[in-house]
């Protein structure tokens, strides 16, 4: 069934490397018109916008600076003539044992991962059209916990919340909240972890192999398409059956 996504608008946030690089191609493969953005202008931001095409915008945004973001939203605006689809990519991970965590380490993750969630959607909401979706991409990490994680794993079940509240809000406009909750993802060989870390993981795991960004991106494209038009409020879980 087709998703309905050619000429939708789709503003991304964190799209040059990981889920987002995979989620930024994967809406254009769609046929839908993106504007994303990375932390600075680098190699990650130069080869997606060269794989993008012309029709698309990358550009360089820290979006922990509020008026970075406001430009953001403006530039991809301008360039799309509006926004359907907003997703809510940006985070960062944090392993530190709870007896180890400083206050200036708990709020550099709560800061990335819930405060520019809140903080970009509140600037675009004014721009996204009736009937609209937003997708925050979060962690199946919230539904579970993880040892030297407190603060990360409080980040992601505080996007589960704001994702049920917000869908209430703005479902009188049509416009559609949901969430979804990726497990362990390779965006680097070996997810970036030892050999024996990969294993043991991956035996937990029902399907037997570790997420790719492209499974996420499946989800994304799903949960902003025509084909989940009844669904608001949910977390879908990317994670393999853990």
């Amino acid at each position: 069934m087709d998703q309905g996504l050619a000429g939708k608008r789709v503003l991304l946030t964190g799209g040059t490397r990981g889920i987002g690089r995979a989620t930024a191609l994967a809406f254009a493969a769609a046929g839908a018109k993106v504007a994303t953005c990375g932390r600075a202008a680098g190699a990650d931001a130069e080869s997606l916008a060269s794989g993008l095409g012309p029709d698309h915008l990358v550009i360089g945004a820290d979006l922990t600076v509020r008026e970075e973001v406001t430009q953001l939203v403006k530039s991809a605006t301008e360039h799309l003539g509006g926004i359907d689809v907003l997703v809510n990519n940006v985070g960062v991970d944090g392993a530190v044992m709870f007896d180890q965590l400083d206050e200036d380490e708990w709020h550099r993750v709560l800061e990335h991962n819930i405060t520019v969630t809140y903080r970009v959607t509140r600037v675009a909401l004014p721009a996204i059209s009736d009937g609209g979706s937003i997708v925050n991409v979060g962690s199946s990490v919230a539904l579970r916990g993880r040892v030297a994680g407190v603060h990360y794993t409080a980040s992601k079940a505080a996007l589960i919340g704001f994702t049920r509240a917000l869908c209430k809000e703005v479902g009188p406009r049509g416009i559609r909240v949901n969430s979804v909750a990726p497990g362990l993802t390779e965006t680097e060989p070996g997810a970036g972890l030892p050999p024996a870390a990969v294993e043991r993981i991956v035996g937990m795991t029902a399907l037997g192999r570790i997420c790719q960004p492209e499974d996420v991106a499946g989800a994304v494209l799903f949960l902003a398409g025509d084909t989940s038009r009844y669904i608001s409020g949910a977390t879908l879980n990317v994670d393999g059956g853990v």
